[in-house]
């Protein structure tokens, strides 16, 4: 069950030209991330007409709202219309409904921007529009070089945040430039969940007292919930949720169910998407279904399978480079209900899967022939659905789903 985007022949050979090597390269190679200098603050596109988008249950539109990003990370589309974009190198934009990108917001944090280090994801809060308060995860810097996976709240006044509160700090801080993650998820019932990686130190995420390759579940202040499964144990870290994950760029609430739903990157081959239990053990890198960029295999690993230690609930034996994730649910009767849309960086796509329940039951790559990397997608107010490019000239897009 696979089809791909047509856009027009002239499109389709301008872009064939930029994607060569770097389609080849890893996912999350470091040099695929390296921070550009940023869009000029008054950058505005012109209208665009749309570009039709054939898929299997009918004909979708691709629009860019807007364009000239520095590698952008997330987008949070605001109730307003307008947007929040985070761009890699440290910049919060705001972009309306129109198109028009503001300059960077002031009062965001300092940001480790070396390697896939930088300013990565933003969300609102659940209560966003009564108290105006948007979550940012982030590579933090410390002393010596060394950098780790934070998140911060704080107030969005218009052309800046006031209050910034760093409320977690992945420990210990190390010294590699790779691996941190991360994405949100609000459960609805006063938690938040934050995905990182192992910041490709491997054993760290099977070590229970370290934060490196964790998901960890906090209340919306930062405080620990007293349900966590490790709370209590003096030989693990109570933010903890679940371990032994890799790379988790992917994070999202199912609508139907209330169920949390992971994607992380496997090494060279291997890609997962997981629904993350309490107290469970993943398994990287103990077992996967990859292997090491090299060739050779990850010297930890046993196999595919471990007594104890959890199955992918669905895996890609060839690496997409699965990156943000958002549900398209609620929708009896009309074209891709109940369908996970996901981010695609090495493969350039973006991907449908088809949901029967909580089973994967087809596939379908869109966006193949546009050619650039998918770094987020999120579902919009209006029914759209609102992707990032990670590109030096990185873009916002629109696509709107088939209507029959």
């Amino acid at each position: 069950m696979r089809r791909s985007l047509h856009v027009p022949a002239l499109l389709g050979l301008s872009l064939s030209l930029c994607m060569g090597l770097a389609a080849c390269q890893p996912a999350d190679a470091p040099t695929a991330d390296a921070p550009t200098v940023a869009a000029p603050a008054d950058a505005a596109p012109a209208p665009q007409p749309g570009i039709a988008v054939a898929s299997q249950q009918g004909q979708a539109r691709l629009t860019v709202v807007a364009s000239g990003l520095s590698h952008p990370w997330a987008v949070a589309p605001l109730p307003d219309g307008g947007f929040l974009v985070t761009e890699r190198d440290g910049r919060l934009r705001r972009i309306g409904a129109d198109g028009q990108v503001s300059a960077p917001l002031a009062g965001v944090p300092e940001v480790f921007a070396r390697g896939q280090g930088g300013l990565l994801d933003v969300a609102l809060a659940p209560d966003f529009e009564t108290s105006r308060r948007i979550y940012l995860s982030y590579a933090e810097p410390g002393e010596g070089g060394l950098a780790g996976t934070a998140a911060a709240y704080a107030t969005l006044a218009e052309d800046r945040l006031e209050g910034l509160t760093v409320f977690y700090r992945q420990e210990p801080k190390v010294d590699t430039e790779n691996h941190f993650g991360s994405r949100f998820a609000f459960d609805g019932q006063g938690h938040v969940f934050i995905s990182q990686g192992e910041r490709t130190l491997r054993p760290l995420a099977q070590d229970l007292t370290k934060l490196q390759g964790k998901l960890v579940r906090l209340n919306l202040d930062g405080s620990i919930p007293e349900d966590n499964p490790f709370v209590g144990r003096a030989d693990a870290r109570p933010e903890i949720w679940s371990y032994g994950h890799r790379n988790s760029q992917g994070l999202a609430i199912d609508p139907r169910t209330g169920r949390l739903w992971e994607s992380e990157h496997g090494p060279r081959g291997g890609d997962e998407i997981n629904l993350p239990e309490p107290g469970r053990n993943y398994g990287w890198p103990i077992v996967t279904h990859g292997i090491n960029y090299s060739g050779q295999p990850i010297p930890e690993a046993v196999g595919r399978e471990k007594e104890g230690m959890e199955q992918p609930h669905h895996v890609f034996e060839v690496s997409p480079g699965l990156s943000g994730m958002a549900f398209y649910t609620g929708r009896p009767g009309r074209p891709w209900n109940d369908s996970l849309f996901l981010g695609a960086l090495a493969h350039r796509c973006l991907i449908r899967l088809q949901l029967d329940g909580d089973r994967v039951v087809g596939e379908e790559r869109l966006l193949e022939d546009f050619g650039e990397r998918i770094r987020d997608v999120r579902l919009g107010p209006d029914g759209n659905l609102y992707l990032v490019t990670d590109e030096k000239d990185g873009k916002l897009l629109r696509l709107e789903p088939p209507q029959a």
